[in-house]
């Protein structure tokens, strides 16, 4: 593989402009992953399925994000990134339009694994972001987009939920298809043409992956910490429509959707986060968010069968997550520069096998002990991301 010359550090923050540009181009095309977890309990209604069958709508589509992030994002380091960045958003587009007509169960579930495919923007616009920014401000850079990142997640699941109860799951999905072609003609219009940061084949791009898998303990680590953590992240979200459905709760999607926007306050966490990593080692930020999410998880299984308990459990839960996501990536673009969209790749790839997992275990733990299965799944994963985090504290490489 032929690589440029490694590109100099920034010496100058970016434009705050072009910082909150990428923050909302990459939280309201995030946004698509979401839209289909409040509205499960919907979507079984229309289709007459079992929560078990629409749970595989969430699956698929972290699934398929983990399959885009393999197959588009390393095109970042060696593509123009504006032109890739307008035809992924032309394509998410399709998708989202073909689930919103789908007309069985089925065809919204091969729909939705297409959306997780395509939606893979916002892993161009992180890297682009760290890029651009001095090595003692990524970490607070970095903070920021990724606030918009959760932003997108939990307004996304919010905005679904109000709109299911309003109009129906399929207006949802119509809406977000022409909001993604109208992102697609602004992006295009406004981010200025990067030079891409290395010149290889594709084959050889892809195989540069395992390389830099192997040479990397820290990505190895941050991959790994990252995929228990957002397994746990994904139980929750998963399976909240159902839950809330059960007694004594009788909500609806339009809570579910709620709950989102009081995960915003998470959102606040990871600019702070950021700070932090830049002022001492993100690897120890990691381990207290692992804390934080274990303590979420005890919290709802506790009063999990109260709104209010729930209300807090997501509090501790998403500012939790977001701590440990913005404290990893920090240290994954800490890494070579020029390879920051394949060691992105690596982390991502394995962020969203965890979630596609964590939802997966979930939906069948609910299915046979509801709610204690699922925090059983959460606080099994954690414990174990705690256990490898605290067994590697002192190792060299990290």
């Amino acid at each position: 593989m032929t690589e440029t010359d490694t590109p100099a550090q920034p010496t100058k923050p970016p434009s705050r402009r072009l910082i909150w540009l990428l923050t909302v181009a990459t939280g309201a095309s995030v946004a698509n992953l979401y839209y289909n977890q409040p509205l499960l309990s919907s979507i079984a209604r229309t289709f007459h399925a079992t929560p078990r069958a629409t749970g595989g709508i969430a699956t698929l589509t972290q699934a398929g994000y983990a399959v885009g992030l393999l197959l588009f994002v390393p095109l970042g380091d060696v593509v123009e990134r504006r032109r890739l960045i307008t035809l992924l958003l032309c394509l998410v587009a399709g998708a989202l339009l073909v689930v919103g007509l789908g007309p069985t169960l089925s065809v919204v579930m091969v729909a939705s694994f297409a959306v997780g495919v395509t939606t893979v923007v916002p892993q161009l616009l992180l890297p682009f972001a760290a890029g651009l920014a001095p090595p003692a401000m990524r970490g607070r850079i970095v903070g920021q987009v990724v606030s918009g990142l959760l932003v997108g997640i939990l307004a996304g699941r919010a905005v679904a939920g109000v709109v299911g109860d309003l109009a129906g799951w399929r207006s949802m999905y119509l809406g977000a298809s022409a909001a993604m072609l109208a992102l697609a003609l602004l992006l295009w219009r406004v981010l200025p043409s990067v030079k891409p940061a290395a010149a290889a084949p594709y084959g050889s791009l892809i195989r540069s992956i395992g390389t830099l898998f192997r040479s990397e303990p820290v990505i190895r680590d941050a991959a790994l910490l990252g995929a228990l953590t957002f397994a746990a992240f994904s139980a929750f979200w998963t399976t909240l429509a159902f839950r809330l459905q059960e007694p004594p709760l009788h909500s609806g999607s339009a809570v579910a959707g709620a709950f989102g926007l009081i995960g915003l306050v998470g959102a606040g966490v990871a600019p702070l986060a950021g700070r932090t990593a830049d002022k001492r080692h993100p690897r120890r930020t990691v381990g207290l968010a692992l804390l934080g999410n274990i303590a979420a998880w005890l919290v709802m299984l506790v009063v999990g069968h109260t709104l209010w308990g729930l209300a807090i459990g997501v509090l501790l839960l998403d500012a939790a997550t977001q701590a440990a996501q913005v404290s990893n990536q920090a240290r994954v673009y800490a890494l070579p520069t020029h390879a920051h969209n394949r060691l992105n790749t690596i982390y991502m790839v394995g962020y969203f096998i965890g979630g596609a997992t964590g939802s997966a275990l979930a939906v069948v733990a609910w299915d046979a002990f509801r709610w204690p299965g699922v925090c059983a799944v959460a606080l099994a994963s954690l414990a174990t991301a705690y256990a490898v985090y605290f067994a590697r504290r002192n190792h060299p490489g990290l």
